[in-house]
């Protein structure tokens, strides 16, 4: 009956330290998820700043007073402008 014994007690503490294994594991899992989680909150909001940002550098009165302030770039007058006529076998983008 010792021998029994024995042997259910060492088969008691290997699950006892089998729950307590998977335990740890899983509150070390919960932790990564939630740090995942702000993460990709994070992530969510420099998405959203990158987007204001990207608008408003973007939006044509700020590239037109570049164009013209710091480029020195002007609208060509009507003389200036060239249009090119392409046959119609041409349009189709041959060589």
């Amino acid at each position: 009956m010792t021998q029994t014994n024995f042997l259910l007690l060492l088969v008691l503490i290997a699950c006892a330290l089998g729950v307590v294994t998977s335990q740890h594991r899983a509150r070390k899992l919960v932790v990564a998820i939630q740090q995942e989680k702000d993460r990709a909150q994070q992530l969510e909001v420099e998405w959203g700043q990158l987007r204001l940002e990207h608008s408003t550098w973007s939006m044509p009165a700020r590239v037109e007073n570049i164009v013209a302030n710091q480029l020195q770039m002007q609208q060509p007058r009507t003389p200036q402008i060239q249009y090119i006529h392409l046959n119609a076998g041409m349009a189709g983008g041959g060589l």
